[in-house]
């Protein structure tokens, strides 16, 4: 379960904080609500810029260093959305996992 919580962030009012630092995005899972609009809020950490991108998501954003960009994705179909950083594309990967929530 520990590895679980480390590795996956689920949605918290329908915006998300992801944290770039040395060229790794953290989380690099995250989950958010099929059929809804989320924000995405990436703080660049790194003394460098990055380009968030993904053709999954059809979106790109340069995030200059030290910086923060929001980023609006959805509403998305259930499935697995994969993004990565353009300028380091071997270690900057992430995934964002759209997921039906039940209703009560």
């Amino acid at each position: 379960m520990a590895a679980l919580l480390m590795c996956s962030f689920v949605f918290a009012e329908n915006s998300v904080e992801i944290t770039l630092k040395d060229h790794l995005f953290y989380p690099s899972r995250i989950e958010v609500p099929a059929f809804k609009k989320v924000k995405l809020i990436i703080h660049n950490q790194d003394d460098t810029p990055e380009e968030f991108d993904s053709f999954d998501l059809n979106r790109e954003k340069v995030i200059f260093a030290k910086r923060k960009v929001v980023i609006f994705i959805g509403p998305l179909q259930p499935g697995e959305y994969h993004f990565f950083g353009e300028y380091a594309p071997n270690t900057a990967q992430g995934t964002v996992v759209a997921v039906e929530l039940e209703q009560p």
